[in-house]
């Protein structure tokens, strides 16, 4: 049976990479040791490649690597968040896949694997995790697919289909689309947002990648103050920000309105300088955002 293959350096990656066949699928899981949805999928990868025997040339090659270890490979597939899977042939993208749903997972593979009749036995992988609830999400706790908590059913909404006349049920495209000019003097007014800003994926509460949890760690230990912006949540600033400041990744450290860079960057100039944070620092330890919590697109941040 197939088995998954852990890379850890780059040249594996590489290596693996160039002497597959073109006609071998190659399943790329990105895990991270502290993320346990993770152990999930490679539970979930365990029990698929066991059902794919192996055969020459390969069919299909499974194999995992650690997002944060790895980052430049981690970027270059555009990883946000783990698990992550990505399945590519000949060099090319076929599918990538986000979250451990053993269904999405299986159907994924199956569809660009070819109809050889492996890897059919469905009832071995096992079940996804339940997703859970952010804390600040509000949730109604008292329906759960149509039905109450007391049983009793709930208005049937499966055969509608909104009109013209229905109110949006979501947030408007940002009007600077297409404006670049507009876009790049919001962009202008974010960096100074706060004295420290940071540009990360996701929250300081629910990082969305290794880098900017580790980010955010830092400067909660160096004791600073900071506004943040999650560039998950706007797509315009996301894909502007990255020429507007010719810096192509996230997360971004501007301090005073200038850009410091990434978390590498960020490390070399604290081994430079331990006291590089000092005039906006409130304590060792003890630092934490000068925005609020909730903010997605802030406009203006408090030191």
């Amino acid at each position: 049976m197939s088995q998954i293959t852990e890379l850890e350096t780059e040249t594996d990656f590489h290596s693996h990479i160039s002497s597959a066949t073109p006609s071998t699928l190659i399943v790329i899981s990105f895990h991270t040791p502290w993320a346990a949805p993770c152990k999930q999928m490679k539970e979930i990868l365990s029990a698929l490649a066991s059902t794919y025997p192996p055969a020459s040339p390969a069919t299909i090659s499974f194999i995992s690597l650690n997002a944060e270890t790895l980052p430049d490979i981690s970027e270059s597939y555009d990883v946000t968040a783990v698990p992550f899977l990505v399945l590519q042939r000949d060099g090319k993208v076929l599918e990538s896949v986000s979250g451990c749903d053993a269904g999405k997972v299986r159907g994924a593979v199956e569809r660009h694997v070819g109809a050889t009749g492996e890897g059919k036995n469905k009832s071995s992988l096992p079940a996804a995790l339940a997703t859970q609830p952010r804390p600040d999400d509000k949730v109604d706790a008292s329906t759960s697919n149509g039905v109450s908590a007391s049983g009793a059913a709930t208005k049937d909404l499966s055969g509608y289909a909104p009109t013209a006349a229905d109110p949006a049920t979501a947030p408007e495209m940002s009007s600077t689309a297409g404006d670049n000019e507009a876009l790049d003097q919001r962009l202008a007014e974010l960096v100074k947002a706060a004295p420290v800003m940071l540009f990360m994926k996701g929250t300081p509460s629910s990082p969305q990648c290794g880098f900017s949890r580790q980010l955010v760690a830092m400067l909660r230990e160096q004791g600073v103050r900071y506004g943040f912006f999650n560039i998950l949540a706007d797509e315009d600033v996301r894909q502007r920000m990255k020429v507007w400041a010719d810096w192509p990744t996230f997360p971004q450290l501007w301090v005073g309105g200038e850009l410091v860079g990434g978390l590498d960057i960020v490390k070399e100039e604290l081994d430079s300088d331990p006291e590089f944070f000092k005039d906006y620092a409130v304590g060792k330890g003890k630092g934490g955002m000068a925005a609020p919590e909730d903010q997605k697109q802030p406009e203006t941040a408090s030191a």
